[in-house]
């Protein structure tokens, strides 16, 4: 029997007294900050730290529960702090609740359920003062904690490792990348509208009102927008953002590659080209470059076709275009890989945490 199943039966084997959280803990609201001068207290909002200041609301261990906004995020702080009211904190009775153990179990009854706000969500005090919490014998709940604290400690850890590995791997595409552009810049220079047939005439922008919903996906500047009922364009192509604040920020590809029947709006330019390697090629020097020169516009950046047309582009032989990509494209299956397992590595931390804490906290009541 594990150490936990030892103390239930020990302590509590008939089952657990259920209390109101009034019972057990006092919810706070918070206040502003703007009086006081900056420091090293962290201040919360409902979306986490805002700011530092020099004065602390609260010194003890305490949960910290969201009344507007971000209703499904909790905080558990045990260093002094200050709040902001979109976010009440708790003082907590210790003799009867460990402050970590009430954090675990408030974060599985996801309190975002009981907004009842028809505007922006929100909680109040008397809800959650009725949120009934089992409160096992002290020892029990300690017990509880270290389980739960140390799958958030391993998934902690295995982000960590699994983003320091993304980030060198990374790295090292963006050195050879660079390395083999620096190569090519030796190479004949083309501009796009020599070696590629622009379709921008053949674009079609369509209100979301008046899109019947299909199968044919619907690219805007930045990727796919939505789905539709028609294409107007079937093949392969380049997608090259035209407007938006991407064009400067580049937290996405502005070049990207498409295939099959599609729909392509006006905040995209669409171009053709013979090979695949060519196409490839294009999309990659396109996205690793500088395109600030050749983008208009203050408040909505633009690349109008224009001056697309003056990027030059080095351009080598056939045979060097598909050397280049097929190294590129390894590396960038080894990134994409990792990109894509990282996401789901971390979600199954966190469903495998979930489902541990809810059977764990899962307590039969005890007969009053």
């Amino acid at each position: 029997m594990s150490r936990l199943g030892e103390l239930i039966q020990q302590l509590c084997p008939d089952g657990v007294e259920y209390k109101l959280l009034e019972n057990v803990l006092t919810i706070k609201n918070g206040r502003d900050y703007k009086q006081f001068h900056e420091g090293n207290i962290p201040v919360y909002g409902s979306g986490g730290i805002m700011a530092y200041v020099d004065t602390a609301a609260y010194d003890k261990p305490s949960v910290l529960i969201p009344r507007k906004g971000s209703l499904g995020k909790l905080y558990y702080v045990e260093e002094p702090f200050w709040n902001v009211d979109t976010i009440f904190y708790t003082e907590i009775n210790s003799n009867l609740v460990l402050p970590k153990y009430v954090y675990h179990y408030l974060a599985g009854q996801h309190l975002e359920r009981l907004n009842k706000a028809g505007g922006v969500p929100s909680l109040t005090q008397s809800v959650l003062n009725r949120v009934l919490i089992p409160v096992p014998p002290l020892e029990v709940q300690q017990e509880i904690v270290r389980i739960l604290d140390q799958f958030t400690e391993l998934t902690a850890e295995l982000t960590a490792e699994l983003t320091a590995e993304l980030t060198a791997r990374k790295k090292q595409y963006e050195y050879y990348r660079d390395e083999l552009f620096r190569t090519a810049k030796k190479a004949t220079v083309y501009y796009l509208n020599e070696i590629s047939e622009n379709c921008d005439n053949q674009r079609k922008p369509v209100t979301s009102g008046n899109r019947t919903a299909g199968d044919y996906p619907y690219y805007g500047a930045s990727g796919i927008v939505d789905y539709v009922d028609d294409y107007i364009f079937d093949g392969d192509y380049l997608l090259i953002s035209e407007d938006g604040a991407n064009l400067l920020a580049r937290s996405t590809p502005i070049a990207f590659s498409i295939s099959g029947k599609n729909w392509v709006n006006n905040h995209a330019h669409v171009l053709r080209f013979d090979t695949y390697e060519t196409r490839r090629y294009v999309e990659i020097y396109l996205n690793s470059i500088d395109l600030s020169p050749y983008i208009t516009g203050g408040a909505q950046p633009k690349l109008n076709q224009k001056n697309l047309n003056k990027i030059p582009i080095p351009l080598p032989a056939p045979d060097e275009q598909h050397r280049i990509v097929s190294i590129l494209e390894r590396f960038d299956a080894l990134c994409n890989d990792l990109t894509s397992g990282l996401p789901a590595e971390i979600e199954a931390r966190q469903k495998q945490y979930e489902y541990y804490r809810d059977k764990l906290l899962a307590f039969p009541q005890k007969d009053q």
